[in-house]
């Protein structure tokens, strides 16, 4: 029952966000709008219209989950796979001011953990959809990179006005294939007699402790195998 009702009061907001963002002024009127008794939609939402953001935000990641599993990838390359979550998620809401106003909102220092946290989220989410099973330190790795280009992408998005958001998807192939000449730049380097030792004694040595969360609702991971 309450999933429903803080359905419906995030459903009323978003017809005011385009107005007044999300603020104390979408939330009351959210409220008033879906007939719901101030104290239950606070009850819903403590921090008010930061919380619906949220909440539209973690909306958006389940939508993306609920298409993809409906798209045969099976002959898919992997690179294609990641474009197509990525597309997938920022095509998975319908609202842009929306986004906009939570770009903004998220930018805010006080809501910059936040927004970090669901970056962060909707990054693992694609790659737990992508079957990813790596456990150490390229666990983070892997979210950290997607979070960046998840989130320059979803920038480029909000000041694309070209047909289809054509723009937005030559962008965003772009960018991968940043990630994937860094990723084959960082395999020849290991394969280097000297550097790849080094690599091993050094930084990888001391990254090779780091190990996935075992919970993902700790929020941003952490965890660490002490040195024997």
């Amino acid at each position: 029952m309450s999933e429903e009702i803080a359905g419906r009061l995030l459903d009323a907001a978003l017809n005011h966000v385009a107005f007044d963002g999300w603020s104390e002024t979408t939330f009351r009127a959210a409220a008033s709008d879906a007939g719901i008794d101030p104290v239950v939609a606070r009850g819903l939402y403590p921090r008010g219209a930061v919380d619906m953001a949220i909440a539209f935000h973690r909306r958006g990641d389940e939508a993306m989950s609920a298409r993809l599993k409906e798209i045969d990838q099976s002959e898919m390359r992997f690179r294609d796979r990641v474009a197509l979550a990525v597309r997938t998620r920022i095509e998975a809401v319908d609202d842009r001011e929306a986004v906009r106003r939570g770009t903004t909102l998220f930018a805010l220092p006080m809501y910059a953990p936040d927004g970090a946290k669901l970056i962060w989220g909707t990054a693992d989410r694609i790659w737990t959809e992508l079957g990813d099973t790596s456990r150490d330190f390229n666990w983070y790795t892997k979210r950290a990179t997607l979070s960046a280009v998840y989130s320059s992408t979803v920038l480029f998005w909000l000041g694309d006005d070209s047909p289809d958001s054509h723009a937005t998807w030559e962008f965003l192939d772009r960018r991968i294939e940043d990630v994937m000449r860094f990723e084959k730049t960082k395999a020849k380097v290991r394969a280097t007699p000297v550097l790849g030792k080094v690599l091993a004694a050094g930084p990888e040595k001391v990254l090779g402790r780091l190990r996935a969360p075992k919970s993902p609702r700790h929020g941003l991971p952490g965890g660490w195998t002490a040195p024997r």
